[in-house]
């Protein structure tokens, strides 16, 4: 079976690894340039700002690949003028003068206007080119949709949390659609427990669950947060072995509403 390829990132063009990388369990900088290495270009810096990740980031545009990175920088201030300090502090910790992405972090109603207006005129002043919000809210993401304003947005999506199916990936089908990102792809680690699973039923591996996730046509990008390098090379195995096929994806999708708590799962 053919492996993940390459993606497009919904409407904004950037083509993207089917992984992303976030530092905020401690990988080194190691791990990161070994995932860029087979294709990881999706540079989350976010919620943990850790020095691994901006060396990682530091050396691979010190050796001229700036323009092979999606570099993605994450703000949970809501005060405008904060955000905007925060992340050019966060751009000259990176040695860069823009991002690609600003993401708006954990929102689970509109952001406010004064907010958004700074963050587009940060955008027009060339500080960023994509504009980006996460959260756990998915009816919000179609709403947010319709306006054209946000160019992608983050979304929680596991096999034991289906309801962005039905929430929002159905209602962004089409052509000029957002990109999409899913996180919380192991579930907090739940989907690999074993005292969590059925009876009798192994319990699954990181990479069943990026696999599981990045077989939904409508993902983009699936981030995953690894300790230490090990674990970013478990993470990797889900490019090589691509989709799951039907059996794979139903054994999933049982296990997923077991640990989810309910044994006649819906979204």
């Amino acid at each position: 079976m053919a492996g993940f390829e390459p993606r497009v990132l919904g409407r904004t063009g950037l083509q993207v690894g089917p992984l992303g990388v976030a530092p905020s369990y401690g990988a080194p900088a190691e791990a990161f340039e070994a995932a860029f290495e087979r294709g990881c270009n999706y540079f989350y810096w976010g919620a943990r700002r850790t020095e691994a990740m901006a060396r990682a980031i530091r050396n691979l545009c010190g050796r001229g690949l700036r323009s092979e990175l999606v570099v993605v920088v994450q703000s949970y201030a809501r005060s405008g003028a904060l955000m905007e300090l925060l992340f050019k502090r966060g751009l000259a910790r990176l040695g860069l003068d823009s991002a690609d992405v600003l993401l708006l972090g954990w929102h689970g109603k509109p952001p406010s206007a004064r907010l958004l207006d700074r963050a587009l005129s940060m955008k027009q002043r060339g500080l960023f080119r994509f504009l980006g919000l996460s959260g756990h809210h998915r009816p919000l993401f179609a709403r947010l949709a319709r306006d054209g304003v946000y160019d992608l947005f983050h979304v929680r999506y596991n096999a034991a949390h289906r309801g962005a199916e039905a929430e929002v990936f159905a209602p962004l089908e089409g052509d000029s659609r957002p990109g999409l990102v899913a996180f919380t792809a192991t579930r907090w680690r739940r989907l690999l427990d074993p005292r969590k699973m059925p009876s009798g039923e192994p319990p699954l591996s990181a990479a069943d669950c990026y696999r599981f996730v990045l077989s939904h046509p409508m993902v983009d990008v699936c981030m995953t947060g690894p300790r230490n390098t090990a674990q970013m090379h478990e993470a990797l195995k889900a490019l090589e072995l691509g989709p799951l096929g039907p059996d794979e994806l139903e054994r999933i999708r049982r296990i997923g509403g077991h640990v989810h708590g309910r044994t006649d799962w819906r979204p």
